[in-house]
């Protein structure tokens, strides 16, 4: 697609709605006003000719004119980063590193490791995202993943980081009152099961408790791992929860402790950033965090 001679900021802004979805998603990411974005993409349309986004009840949705324009405007904006990011070598590492993560791998682990990342690189900024559902690296919502498995479409690179073990923990206050299960079936009766939502799993992968016995349906239900950790940790009831956040929580035993659920977490980000020095080193300090922590995160 032959691209006008128009001002980057407008493209700058066109690429912000496409990927927050939002007028003030992307002045957020732009860090200017909502009326500037859309006044910019106003006069990016009238440039063009053409309708980029339709307003839906959700926010802003491409046209087919707008997704024909964005891979352009992707190419272009990953050029000017490799340039900018060139010319800064001499500097250090800096603008901004977005990380998109589950909940508990980033406030549980690499939030408490990160800040060794940024004191090496005080000039970046990062943003670690971690929450219920990843942000899409393929749509340039974030510039790494981690995630629960390895994607199969879409412009992706994926790099295996770790596998790291989940099991059944209860706390010391709701076996003493309950007693100790001794076998998977055990759990059926007399039991009450803290797990997630199931029509908010945002992956797959989350379905622990059938694995641990076909049929286990949770009592109480979170969408947040950290509250599933409160919920078990105060008697709640018991709960599958990743070895390196229950294990080196005193309050929290084993319960069928031969038994344990096997995860991985791959590393993520897009095929035209990932030689870009942020991801690079970025992907190598964690490599080597990881390897380090490998006894916590597989125990």
């Amino acid at each position: 697609m032959t691209i006008p001679s128009i001002d980057w900021s407008d493209y700058q802004a066109f690429l912000a709605i496409a990927r927050a979805r939002q007028l003030a998603g992307a002045g957020r990411l732009l860090d200017v006003d909502p009326t500037t974005v859309g006044r910019r993409l106003r006069r990016l349309e009238a440039a063009l000719g053409t309708t980029l986004f339709e307003q839906t009840r959700t926010g802003q949705e491409l046209t087919e004119a707008g997704e024909t324009l964005l891979s352009s405007v992707e190419a272009m904006a990953s050029a000017a980063g490799q340039i900018s990011e060139r010319t800064r070598a001499t500097e250090g590492l800096s603008g901004t590193l977005r990380v998109s993560t589950s909940e508990g791998f980033g406030c549980w682990f690499l939030a408490r490791h990160l800040p060794r990342f940024h004191t090496a690189h005080p000039h970046l900024t990062i943003d670690l995202i971690a929450s219920s559902g990843f942000l899409s690296p393929s749509r340039r919502e974030a510039d790494v993943a981690i995630m629960l498995s390895r994607p199969r479409t879409g412009p992706l690179v994926a790099h295996k980081l770790s596998d790291y073990g989940l099991a059944l923990y209860g706390s010391r206050e709701y076996l003493e009152a309950k007693g100790l299960p001794r076998s998977r079936a055990g759990l059926v009766e007399g039991h009450v099961l803290v797990g997630y939502v199931p029509d908010l799993l945002y992956a797959p992968e989350l379905g622990y408790l059938d694995e641990v016995h076909a049929g286990l349906k949770p009592n109480i239900r979170s969408s947040s791992i950290t509250a599933q950790h409160s919920l078990v940790a105060s008697g709640a009831g018991l709960g599958v929860l990743p070895c390196f956040m229950a294990d080196a929580d005193p309050r929290l035993v084993p319960v069928l402790p031969e038994y344990r659920i096997r995860r991985t977490f791959w590393f993520v980000t897009h095929q035209d950033i990932r030689q870009l020095p942020r991801i690079k080193q970025f992907r190598q300090w964690l490599d080597e965090t990881v390897a380090k922590m490998e006894g916590v995160l597989k125990p």
